[in-house]
């Protein structure tokens, strides 16, 4: 009898631990994705910069599922059960976000709400080089695009998300403030400001999210439609 007792009393506390565990790694992941931002090299380009920083911060991510067991196909990265619905929710999702945005720019003008305005396209010039009429740059970068987008969605939707959920024990109140804290966070990390662009890209990560958790939690459809967003807006600076 003093066994049994013994027994889930042990059992309760580990499950007590978790979220506590969880909440840990969340802060050391958080962190290290803001502190590896603060290093640039800059005999290197702002991509390979880019690519340096999310590399970083997917092997804390890595490191932080295999101390929880995790992996990343149990949170997203799994081959699709059915094409033909992927192909779907990569069309609702990209136009999902395109509504999101044009819904915030309708708002804005016809509130006069005052945000900082949206800086990216001289910004772009600075990161990326003068894209204008040079397809030949365009073809360059852009493979570099589409894997800083699939990188995105694997730390942004799939890591954070989850990792959000666990520390909060995985309820449905739980899922909610994830996809909302990871959109905002995604925001934030763009611009480091309340701007234009920072409530824009929190707009994407805010309709990513919400797909990711209502497609099944298959990372590939949301892929696809952050590299099809980002070629757009790419194509839109050629």
């Amino acid at each position: 009898m003093n066994l049994s007792v013994k027994t889930i009393t042990t059992e309760e506390n580990l499950h007590k631990s978790r979220p506590l565990a969880f909440l840990l790694d969340l802060i050391i992941y958080i962190s290290i994705m803001f502190l590896i931002r603060e290093v640039y090299f800059s005999q290197f380009n702002f991509i390979t910069n880019g690519l340096f920083w999310s590399f970083s911060t997917l092997l804390t991510a890595t490191i932080l599922m295999r101390l929880r067991k995790t992996t990343w196909k149990e949170i997203g990265l799994f081959k699709p059960k059915n094409y033909k619905k992927s192909l779907l929710a990569t069309v609702f999702i990209f136009a999902f976000t395109i509504i999101s945005i044009f819904i915030f720019q309708t708002l804005k003008d016809q509130l006069g709400l005052q945000v900082a305005p949206d800086m990216s396209g001289e910004k772009a010039v600075s990161k990326f080089g003068e894209l204008s009429g040079n397809w030949t740059l365009f073809f360059t970068i852009i493979p570099f695009i589409w894997l800083q987008s699939t990188l995105e969605e694997v730390l942004d939707r799939g890591f954070l998300i989850n990792w959000i959920e666990k520390t909060l024990s995985s309820t449905w109140f739980a899922t909610a403030v994830a996809v909302l804290a990871q959109a905002l966070i995604f925001g934030f990390r763009h611009s480091y400001d309340i701007s234009e662009r920072s409530i824009t890209v929190a707009l994407i990560g805010l309709a990513m999210g919400i797909g990711y958790v209502a497609f099944g939690r298959n990372l590939w459809p949301l892929i696809f439609a952050h590299c099809l967003l980002n070629t757009m807006s790419m194509l839109e600076r050629v």
